[in-house]
């Protein structure tokens, strides 16, 4: 299933979750066009990515620190970065509205951080660097099931050849979105840590859920 849509309006203007997209991007193009050359990209990757193998090792959680943070706005290719962009923006503008700019933005970079090291530590010998906004995203949708779990989310939905929309509660979409992150995480166990963090999905999602409370402000919510 791939949503499309929330029937669940905010009350403000989303600033951070655009400010979240437009850095993305602009980071993405940076490191597709502005660099130059394959050799510079595996540069900038190795640099501001987030290396298990690194962050691991002796002192490294300290003086790889800053690779937590940056390894979220870096993105591999127009697929992974549209893919997250199309959850952020579905999911982020409500959470953003319950929390306000300032908590909604200190959460993200939380569950960013969490998913990151959820991944490094599954995968502690693994030299390949993760990046990608994935993990904070998965924080973000852990928020949406606990605040809004009767919003309704607009899917398309497969069957086979075929494929339709349908209307899914995120009470029924979100665990089952998570349920898979974590079938597909156990079944990555023993692997090079390459490929999709499902790790940094499931640490990123749990946290999102237990962070939630801290930073949401009360206020009633008719419908949803």
């Amino acid at each position: 299933m791939i949503p499309l849509r929330d029937y669940n309006p905010s009350s403000s203007r989303p600033v951070i979750t655009i400010l979240l997209i437009l850095t993305c991007t602009a980071v993405f193009l940076y490191m597709s066009y502005g660099l130059g050359s394959e050799a510079a990209r595996e540069r900038f990757v190795g640099t501001y990515g987030a290396t298990p193998a690194a962050l691991t090792a002796p002192g490294g959680l300290v003086t790889r620190a800053p690779t937590l943070v940056t390894s979220l706005f870096m993105h591999g290719s127009w697929f992974h970065l549209l893919g997250n962009m199309l959850y952020l923006w579905i999911f982020a503008d409500n959470v953003e509205d319950r929390m306000g700019h300032g908590g909604f933005l200190i959460f993200y970079a939380l569950v960013g951080i969490v998913s990151v090291l959820a991944h490094a530590f599954v995968n502690r010998a693994s030299p390949l660097p993760l990046i990608g906004a994935s993990g904070a995203i998965a924080g973000v949708l852990g928020a949406y099931l606990m605040l809004f779990p009767r919003a309704r989310i607009r899917s398309l939905a497969f069957f086979g050849v075929f494929f339709t929309t349908v209307a899914i509660p995120a009470i029924v979409f979100l665990p089952l979105w998570f349920l898979l992150q974590f079938l597909y995480g156990l079944g990555s166990i023993g692997s090079s840590g390459g490929g999709v963090a499902w790790w940094a999905h499931v640490g990123g999602f749990m946290a999102g859920i237990v962070l939630v409370p801290i930073f949401a402000r009360r206020r009633p919510r008719s419908g949803v």
